[in-house]
């Protein structure tokens, strides 16, 4: 079993008594800002596509080309993160990726030209990613216990920047110029990059830099590639919901497109809900039963799919698959914490990885499936998201029962 611990634990003590102590809830507070930046990027795309389709006089298949450059971005973003900051901590990642989010937003607002806006939205996208990843590693470090609770708390604000975004663009579309909205948004951006250069975060844990060797054992331990795969299901069966759900309502059911629209903001409002309950009044459950008892809830909600009839059902059966999908990040990512604390941004870095390539391909894949046999198979591959889910999630428990965090070796 690889070794992370020993050569490294005296050094990052010492980098930790060197440098000027951090407030854990400034930093906290820095996290969150950043998790609600990454909400807001994104569903921004989305957000303004019409608009952007109006401005430059594209059709919807070059529009959609930028649907398909920005997870590219993320991944980009997600791979870099760990590395860097493990090495120089975080200030600079966050600032930096502040600041290509920021361009980003003006940039959307201004562009003239196609080509250049695919090269906007990967950059966008990278400083996305990056500060996913960071901010989530920011609250596994800072825990030292409750790990996935924390965790949980940090995605509500995920939830409430990917709901809050629309929300903004629709009340004031009449009073101001979408253009004039991401431009303002791009300003609270830049402010967030200066206020993550101002204040001091956890020193860096590998100022020498990480060895391939390390690497090597990072992604050869099991335990990391079982969470990483099982986040690739989570993340794609995520995915599935958000981009698939609507046209299924309106295609299969005859639904109109406000009311699944409206449907779809229910999944989003069952994951918020839930992670606040996670972060609060479930705390001090523990992570295997609090997942279990979210298989059921996510159990009842694909078998719901199969029986949708109506609006109502679907917007209950939504809000139930977002409550159930709710703690699948939050725990695992918290237990890779837990088994990798001296090397957490690199191992964040792998995990997300893994996941962003599962939301990939399973997207690919499920375009491939709608036009070759129709949208209505999309119940069925959620149904096989949803078994690999638990049978991944299974084999976690299983391992990490006969190996607990805190055991030599493992952090």
């Amino acid at each position: 079993m690889p070794v992370f611990m020993g050569q490294h634990t005296s050094h990052y003590i010492q980098n930790l008594n060197k440098l000027p102590m951090f407030n854990r809830r400034v930093v906290f507070f820095a996290a969150c800002f950043g998790m609600l930046l990454f909400g807001i990027s994104l569903i921004t795309l989305g957000s303004i596509v019409p608009d952007i389709k109006l401005k430059l006089g594209i059709d919807n298949g070059s529009a959609g080309s930028l649907f398909a450059i920005l997870p590219f971005g993320i991944l980009a973003g997600s791979l870099l993160f760990g590395p860097v900051c493990d090495k120089w901590g975080y200030r600079l990642m966050l600032a930096i990726s502040s600041l290509f989010i920021c361009g980003g937003f003006v940039s959307m607002a201004n562009v003239a030209s196609l080509n250049l806006l695919r090269i906007v939205v990967f950059f966008f996208g990278a400083g996305a990613g990056a500060i996913n990843g960071a901010t989530n590693a920011i609250v596994s470090d800072l825990s030292s216990k409750d790990k996935g609770a924390n965790l949980s708390l940090l995605g509500v604000c995920f939830t409430i920047g990917a709901l809050g975004m629309p929300l903004v663009l629709g009340l004031l579309r009449n009073v101001f110029s979408f253009e004039k909205i991401l431009i303002a948004v791009a300003l609270l951006t830049a402010l967030t990059a200066v206020f993550y250069l101002l204040i001091n975060f956890p020193p860096p844990k590998h100022t020498e830099g990480i060895s391939m060797k390390e690497v090597k054992a990072l992604l050869s331990d099991k335990m990391l590639l079982l969470i990483s795969f099982f986040l690739f299901f989570q993340s794609s069966f995520e995915s599935l919901i958000n981009n698939w759900t609507t046209t299924f309502l309106i295609s299969e059911l005859n639904i109109e497109q406000s009311k699944a629209l409206f449907a779809l903001s229910a999944s989003v409002v069952g994951m918020a809900v839930m992670r606040l309950l996670i972060g609060s009044v479930f705390r001090k459950v523990s992570p295997e039963r609090l997942l279990s008892a979210l298989f059921i809830v996510t159990m009842v909600a694909t078998i719901a799919f199969k029986m949708i009839s109506g609006f109502y059902f679907a917007a209950v059966t939504l809000f139930l698959a977002g409550a159930g999908l709710a703690g699948g990040f939050p725990v695992m990512l918290g237990f890779v914490g837990e088994r990798f604390s001296k090397l957490s941004a690199t191992a964040f870095s792998i995990a997300f990885a893994v996941a962003l390539t599962g939301n990939i391909l399973v997207n690919y894949l499920m375009g491939q499936i709608s036009k070759a046999s129709g949208i209505g198979h999309l119940t069925t591959v959620i149904i096989i998201e949803f078994v690999a889910l638990v049978m991944i999630g299974l084999l976690v428990f299983r391992k990490r029962k006969r190996h607990p965090e805190g055991s030599p070796g493992i952090n």
